[in-house]
């Protein structure tokens, strides 16, 4: 998955090898946190409210107050499978082209990463197998660095892009594929287990996930199963 479900708060850094920077705590829904996580920022990379189906009504207050207190260039995270059109962050995606004059919005494929961390990692680690609803569908993985490649471009090239990128790997492959290569690296048998959209959607919300977001993450397997809808692949972006 695109979001991965998580607690709501953020900061403007990582603790670790990052902890001498300045950073903030911020939270989406406490707005006393809004104008510290502003001081002197003129560019936003911005991550939204994790597994909430209407986003923008909680992320609207903030970019007010972002825009007013001076930022001029916003940066959005959202996924491959949702355009400007389409739910989630695709209304987030279109306000931005109104509130500023410069804007991206990231739109990457899974995460490579899913398959070290989270729901894929821990089945792989434990029973050796990867569970999905995607069946033979195909998706364009990406590791997260270049998400982040593309990213720190949108925010510091001087040319703004004012417009939405679509990241992936370099080929697109089934879960079963990705098992195979990952399991030949890690001299171990993995296994893809194809279930149901149902079945996918109850293990979400037995992990604690809303209930209309882990059926909209399940439906998202099934497009790529029956649509095709992850089938992609294309190049970085650089200038």
């Amino acid at each position: 998955m695109n979001f991965p479900y998580s607690s709501d708060g953020y900061t403007r850094s990582s603790k670790g090898s990052l902890s001498f920077t300045e950073h903030a705590y911020f939270d989406w829904f406490d707005e006393s946190t809004f104008d510290p996580a502003l001081k002197d920022v003129d560019n936003i990379y911005l991550v939204g409210p994790v597994a909430v189906m209407e986003p923008f009504t909680i992320m609207l207050p903030f970019l007010d107050k972002a825009v007013k207190s001076g930022v001029r260039r916003i940066v959005l995270l959202s996924s491959a499978s949702v355009s400007e059109d389409g739910p989630v962050f695709g209304k987030v995606h279109r306000e931005l082209r109104r509130m500023v004059t410069e804007w991206a919005v990231l739109r990457p494929s899974y995460f490579m990463q899913n398959f070290t961390e989270r729901q894929h990692g821990a089945t792989i680690k434990s029973d050796g197998i990867i569970v999905t609803a995607t069946g033979t569908g195909r998706v364009g993985f990406v590791d997260a660095d270049d998400i982040a490649e593309v990213g720190v471009r949108a925010l510091i090239d001087e040319q703004p892009h004012n417009t939405d990128h679509i990241i992936t790997g370099p080929q697109s492959l089934t879960y079963a594929e990705a098992g195979e290569m990952i399991g030949s690296a890690a001299g171990l048998t993995i296994r893809h287990v194809h279930t149901d959209t149902e079945q996918l959607a109850a293990g979400f919300i037995q992990a604690g996930m809303p209930e209309d977001y882990a059926f909209f993450l399940a439906g998202w397997d099934q497009a790529i199963n029956e649509d095709g809808t992850e089938d992609l692949v294309t190049t970085l972006w650089s200038a």
